[in-house]
């Protein structure tokens, strides 16, 4: 059996830009991309603190350090500038690896800089 599993979180991101006429997607600044094994390209959930909302988009680089998350296309009007979010991303993996296999969870600060990371995922897995 294989069973669909977090494998990434970014946890209580500020969202730092909204851009409405830009190529659907959200750029993640590459730091937090790589401490929470998040790979360009892939699928991402993003949840809303501040007003609920959920959704689906993919992951992109943004600038290194910079702290940059920022909505693009129509997941812009999902939130606001300054709202809090949690991304994650989800992979399957099968009963076996279920049993050890731990997510990578990246806290953040107010600036968006790692504060904490939890977990690990093995290379094998990337």
């Amino acid at each position: 059996m294989h069973r669909e599993m977090l494998l990434g979180k970014i946890h209580r991101a500020k969202v730092t830009h909204c851009e409405l006429h830009y190529e659907g997607s959200c750029a993640i600044d590459e730091n937090l991309l790589e401490a929470s094994g998040i790979i360009e390209f892939q699928r991402i959930d993003i949840y809303v603190i501040d007003n609920g909302e959920r959704f689906s988009t993919y992951a992109i680089k943004g600038e290194r350090g910079s702290g940059m998350i920022s909505l693009n296309g129509a997941a812009a009007r999902r939130a606001q500038k300054g709202d809090l979010v949690i991304i994650a991303a989800y992979g399957t993996l099968d009963d076996a690896e279920c049993k050890t296999f731990q997510p990578k969870l990246v806290f953040v600060d107010d600036n968006n800089v790692m504060a904490e990371q939890r977990g690990h995922i093995p290379t094998q897995q990337m």
